[in-house]
């Protein structure tokens, strides 16, 4: 009788890293109600008011619901990946101590780190999908500007947008302690939710030149500005020739940190 033929590396870190996947799945499945009302319940408030209740009183302009659509799709996306990323991580690393056993898996640190990002990630364009659904409900369908011609760029930009909140969410989730977790969101989350330019068009803000500044230095606005000028391309917004770089220098940028500090918190 033979001996069975080794199983290759790579073929087991690939098994071990489907079978995580398989495993967020399925807790995510279990909690499913209470993540949609997490992920969808303010930008969705956000929607109603701003794009359907100040125009119906005449304190916006009706075609304000256009303008706000493509921004607040990347914010429930990157927000969405960003949560699904950082909060696991900072109450695993701090109290459960629950990714020690992910750590167990046949898989390098880093591809542990990898599967947190792609699975968040994940989250977040399924956030993202369900957003357009309920904005077609609440500002109506001649409002979200999705068309068959713009169906792969917008779905482009909510891929870069996802790992965006991925990767912020990597670094956040390995750099704050369990008791900052009210720092964070007072002091990170809530300023990047009002310089994002989810609300508004990067162009508008020129009479308030610092503040436009400002809010180059969050990578939301590249992904709102994208999303906008493939949703609404007659309208003013940054070039891609900007926006394609910076996300991509986010998404790269902000991984490697959070590689670095998801390697240290794992092996001290």
């Amino acid at each position: 009788m033979t001996a069975a033929s080794p199983v290759p590396a790579r073929n087991l870190r690939w098994a071990a890293l489907t079978a995580l996947f398989r495993r967020d799945i399925v807790v995510t499945g279990r909690e499913l109600w209470a993540f949609l009302a997490q992920v969808l319940l303010q930008p969705l408030a956000t929607l109603f008011i701003f794009g359907r209740v100040l125009p119906g009183i005449g304190m916006a302009s009706p075609q304000y619901a256009r303008i706000l659509m493509p921004g607040i799709l990347v914010l429930t996306i990157v927000l969405t990946a960003l949560q699904s990323t950082a909060m696991p991580l900072v109450i695993d690393f701090g109290w459960t101590k629950e990714i020690e056993d992910r750590l167990l898996a046949p898989l390098p640190v880093a591809w542990v780190a990898l599967e947190k990002v792609l699975f968040a990630a994940a989250r977040g364009m399924v956030a993202g999908a369900m957003m357009i659904g309920l904005g077609i409900v609440v500002v109506g369908a001649h409002s979200v500007s999705l068309t068959a011609a713009n169906l792969g760029a917008v779905a482009a930009y909510a891929v870069l947008a996802a790992l965006v909140g991925g990767s912020v969410g990597l670094t956040l989730g390995t750099l704050v302690q369990p008791q900052q977790l009210n720092m964070m969101f007072a002091l990170i989350l809530t300023p990047m939710l009002f310089t994002g330019c989810t609300q508004y068009p990067w162009a508008s803000l020129n009479h308030l030149r610092w503040f436009q500044l400002l809010t180059l230095l969050n990578p939301i606005t590249y992904a709102s500005e994208g999303m906008r000028a493939v949703m609404m391309p007659g309208l003013n917004h940054l070039n891609a020739v900007y926006v394609l770089p910076a996300l991509g220098a986010a998404i790269a940028g902000f991984g490697w940190i959070g590689m670095r500090g998801f390697a240290r918190r794992a092996v001290g």
